[in-house]
């Protein structure tokens, strides 16, 4: 279920009356709102209904170095720009004073909104107004766990085999979810087209919620690879992928008189994860160096620790059992295993190795290789993403031939050259 469906269950939880209260609600609010010009910045519900504080877009610009975390002018720009940065992370409701600071410290005026039936106090409607209310701004999020599916070669292909593709690699994200549903796990994703693939990253940013949008992941990558081994023609794409975490800002955009039900994000996690898939090879999946809070188990209550990316890892393969017994494509999964190439163990070689991506403006980043391997019920085994030990072992092997056979090549010239040379020698 994606965010819009949750946002529609939820709202038919409201009463019939309150329903009416939150469209009023969003009738007022679009004439402030100004097909876009203008952002709510944060809200409070008072006795009569809600109080907004909205500025223009352009508003936030004034604060942009110190957003971005560049060098600004003075000590107060570096302060307002860390209060609008807070401001817009997380909920958007305020107490009646915090809201009263806000708007004197960013000198701005309130705006009142009358309400047939005040929704202070009641705790869903409250919700559903904070939810609306995202809608009419921008937010921005510090750390998130974000995925990139990249359909190799799409722009080589016909409109109907594009349509086909995106069409297949919808398929196996929505089924993917629905998979991990029947085992318990809810990831409550939402994703935005990139026109040859799809961005996709959870709503729920608790400490679980990275591993379970890294383990939809893997089945995504899995029924894909699966259904394409039994694809004819050129319906189910080859894709490249990324993981990777940082922060990003969301948004909607205007269509029409409304902004749109979904949103759409960009940052530095968005701006990495297609630097990084700029360089990577047709079926690779790729990880970020990152460092991100995991629970030490899924169990309630379990520690929280601070993990590497290849840490990251070692905690996934607690939950790689969940996928046993899964149905990828027809096929019955019996066995995953997930890691970095390079990694110590049995599958893996000795040692984790990064390595470095440069993309076409010439930036580098240290990236993971991520390689799976599959058994399945019928005795198949399947691998995927690529060995790059295996790839460097066979480039060596191939540089070792060449330079052999230019070894051999000198040899004979000179045997040539010397044997010209004794004949010269006999005539004279």
């Amino acid at each position: 279920m994606d965010s819009e469906d949750k946002q529609i269950t939820r709202a038919a939880s409201l009463n019939i009356v309150q329903r009416g209260n939150l469209k009023f609600l969003e009738s007022q609010i679009r004439e402030h709102w100004c097909l876009g010009q203008n952002i709510v910045l944060c809200w409070h519900a008072s006795e009569q209904g809600v109080e907004l504080l909205l500025a223009p877009h352009y508003f936030l610009a004034q604060f942009s170095a110190a957003l971005n975390q560049d060098a600004v002018a003075s000590r107060l720009e570096a302060l307002n720009g860390l209060f609008i940065k807070k401001l817009i992370s997380g909920r958007r409701q305020m107490s009646a004073r915090a809201f009263q600071g806000a708007a004197k410290r960013l000198q701005l005026e309130p705006i009142a909104i009358e309400l047939p039936i005040p929704v202070l106090g009641d705790s869903t409607a409250e919700r559903m107004t904070e939810e609306l209310l995202h809608r009419y701004s921008i937010s921005y999020v510090d750390k998130r766990a974000v995925i990139l599916f990249d359909i190799v070669d799409f722009s080589l292909f016909t409109p109907f085999e594009q349509t086909s593709q995106l069409n297949s690699l919808s398929y196996s994200i929505n089924s993917s979810y629905h998979k991990l549903l029947k085992h318990g796990i809810e990831v409550n994703f939402t994703r935005t087209t990139t026109g040859d693939g799809f961005y996709i990253w959870n709503r729920d940013n608790s400490a679980e919620a990275s591993l379970n949008l890294y383990l939809f992941m893997l089945l995504v990558v899995m029924d894909n690879a699966i259904a394409q081994r039994k694809a004819r023609g050129n319906t189910v794409p080859a894709i490249r992928t990324g993981f990777h975490m940082g922060s990003h800002y969301e948004f909607y955009q205007a269509e029409g008189l409304n902004p749109t039900m979904f949103s759409y994000i960009v940052g530095d996690v968005t701006i990495e994860l297609s630097r990084m898939l700029d360089g990577a090879h047709r079926g690779q999946i790729v990880m970020g160096d990152f460092t991100t809070t995991v629970p030490t188990s899924m169990r309630e209550g379990a520690y929280l620790i601070d993990v590497d990316t290849p840490r990251f890892i070692e905690r996934i393969r607690k939950q790689l059992p969940l996928l046993k017994q899964l149905s990828l494509s027809g096929e019955n999964i019996e066995k995953v295993h997930c890691y970095l190439t390079g990694e110590t163990g049995a599958s893996g070689g000795e040692t984790v190795k990064t390595f470095t991506i440069t993309d076409k403006h010439g930036l580098s980043r240290k990236t993971y290789n991520v390689r799976i391997n599959i058994h399945t019920r019928n005795g198949q085994a399947i691998i995927l993403g690529m060995q790059r030990r295996w790839k460097d072992r066979r480039r060596n092997i191939e540089e070792r031939r060449q330079a052999g056979l230019e070894s051999e090549r000198r040899r004979l010239v000179g045997e040539r050259k010397q044997s010209r040379v004794a004949r010269l020698d006999k005539v004279t």
